[in-house]
């Protein structure tokens, strides 16, 4: 192990690792068994939000299951909130969800 995962394990806490992302919630284009010349419309629903930012964390301990802890950012556009990623209140409020969940001290590299 590197240093610093031997510290954490040393020290009985958690190694924890976040990453931020998004999800498309329109499915890809799909191809069908429709008839030649004749075009098959396929509809697809999902309204004008298409993509989801979400943030999580994975958090590992010698002896103990890993575990994923995420929140999902909701865009709150009829309050007129344009922002399309989390802010620093969202991270802060992710971190004492996995301060509660994990019940111990956590380490590692967040960012």
């Amino acid at each position: 192990m590197a240093g610093d995962k031997r510290a954490a394990a040393d020290l009985g806490a958690w190694l924890v690792f976040e990453d931020e992302s998004g999800q498309g919630l329109r499915p890809p284009k799909g191809r069908t068994w429709g008839r030649r010349g004749a075009t098959l419309v396929v509809r697809v629903t999902g309204g004008h939000n298409t993509r989801v930012p979400l943030a999580a964390l994975i958090a590992v301990k010698p002896g103990q299951r890993p575990r994923l802890i995420y929140r999902v950012h909701h865009a709150g556009r009829a309050r007129g909130d344009k922002r399309k990623g989390f802010t620093e209140t969202e991270y802060a409020r992710l971190l004492d969800a996995a301060h509660a969940q994990l019940g111990g001290p956590a380490g590692g590299h967040l960012g």
